[in-house]
């Protein structure tokens, strides 16, 4: 197990704890706890002045809402008053929430309170990566973003290793596009020199589960299918060396489609050389370590999967718990190399090491590596890209992609 430096600097009090107040009181409370949970400086500043845009953009809204009703509708145009009342209480009555992700308002509104905001493709100065949004289906809207590294001086001849890029976020927040993913991915790309494709699937709760597997499925199938019209893989990515990764809920998504590929094949000769599941979104319903300390935390995540996956059969389904009764056993894994990664103050950290240490158990006859970094908190790597430790996982997760 290779492990990175160790911080003891982090806030760490119980995740939602005594958080028992309603309103907007309770709302309030509920994002001033979370920020304190928070690991660094840094992070709960990013966090807060994004929470302080959206209220200033909220108040404008407002501000030209109430105009708007201050003077009276063009003599052409008839409203039905009490019909508008009624849209508009259902459009304020909170019919589902998940807090820290997403609200549903009875008129079927979705709110997501991270993750929203998204960066155009293009070249990026700072790394000389390149990048390009491609809709594979128009029906369901699956769009990729390819990224290509820079590659002035070499030979035409060259090819390059396929990354796979499964974006987390409790399958309900961020996308391919947003700054967070955006900028890990031309990062990565031009730290690992590979070809990427960073899938951008559907999200619960508009497209419960299993519309995510699916979309990515379909993600896989076309880049394995080598599209003639898209040279960056036909031309320079390399079919014998693509890897699948993903962070949190993209890294259920990587287990899932090796899980897939097993069952299914991939055609053509492709074959998946490696999986990176960085800070894996797994759970069960029997508590490992110390997610049993703090229920609000256990009822959180179980919220977060009822959410996702309507009817589902518990917490020990094998698409949130991969190692229950049941599901697939992992010595059917089709690729010769996995690298796991957990972080010290992750509540899923136990779940990350339980896959490693079953993968390694299960006859499974690859190579299987287990990277935890010390003192930090979940996708860490993501919310402070500059740090020391997160510069380190990311040069970890470059040598992964490159050697043999």
């Amino acid at each position: 197990m290779m492990t990175l430096g160790r911080s003891d600097a982090a806030i760490t009090p119980s995740f939602i704890e005594g958080l028992t107040l309603e309103g907007p009181v309770g709302h309030a409370a509920r994002k001033i706890a979370y920020l304190f949970r928070l690991p660094t400086d840094e992070h709960r500043l990013k966090v807060g002045l994004s929470w302080l845009a959206k209220s200033a953009v909220d108040s404008v809204a407002l501000f030209q809402t109430t105009i708007a009703k201050s003077f009276p509708s063009p003599p052409s145009v008839v409203c039905n008053s009490s019909n508008r009342r009624v849209m508009d209480a259902a459009d304020d009555e909170v019919v589902l929430e998940v807090p820290f992700l997403a609200r549903v308002y009875k008129s079927g509104r979705v709110e997501r309170f991270l993750g929203n905001d998204v960066l155009p493709a293009g070249l990026d100065p700072a790394t000389g990566v390149a990048s390009k949004d491609v809709i594979v289906d128009p029906a369901t809207s699956l769009t990729l973003r390819l990224y290509l590294p820079d590659l002035a001086g070499s030979s035409s001849e060259r090819k390059l290793p396929i990354l796979v890029y499964y974006h987390g976020g409790g399958f309900v927040i961020e996308t391919a596009f947003s700054p967070t993913y955006h900028n890990y991915l031309n990062s990565l790309v031009a730290a690992a020199g590979v070809v990427a494709v960073s899938v951008d699937y559907r999200r619960a709760p508009e497209h419960p589960l299993p519309a995510a597997f699916d979309d990515s499925w379909a993600a896989l199938r076309w880049v394995m299918s080598r599209p003639a019209e898209e040279a960056w893989l036909s031309e320079r990515g390399d079919l014998g060396r693509v890897f699948l990764a993903g962070d949190s809920a993209g890294a259920n998504i990587v287990h899932q489609m090796a899980v897939r590929a097993a069952d299914e094949g991939l055609g053509g000769g492709a074959a998946i050389r490696g999986l990176v599941l960085i800070h894996p979104f797994f759970w069960g319903a029997e508590p490992l370590e110390s997610e049993g300390r703090d229920p609000n935390a256990r009822k959180w995540v179980e919220q977060i999967w009822r959410f996702v996956r309507p009817g589902t059969a518990g917490l020990d389904d094998p698409w949130i718990n991969p190692l229950a009764e049941g599901a697939p056993s992992l010595a059917r894994i089709p690729c010769s190399r996995v690298l796991v990664t957990v972080a010290e103050k992750d509540m899923l950290r136990a779940r990350g090491q339980a896959y490693y240490a079953a993968l390694k158990r299960s006859g499974w006859e690859g190579e299987a590596r287990l990277l935890e970094t010390e003192g930090e908190q979940h996708v860490f790597h993501l919310l402070c890209p500059n740090s020391d430790k997160a510069l380190a996982k990311l040069q970890a997760v470059a040598a992964f992609l490159t050697s043999d």
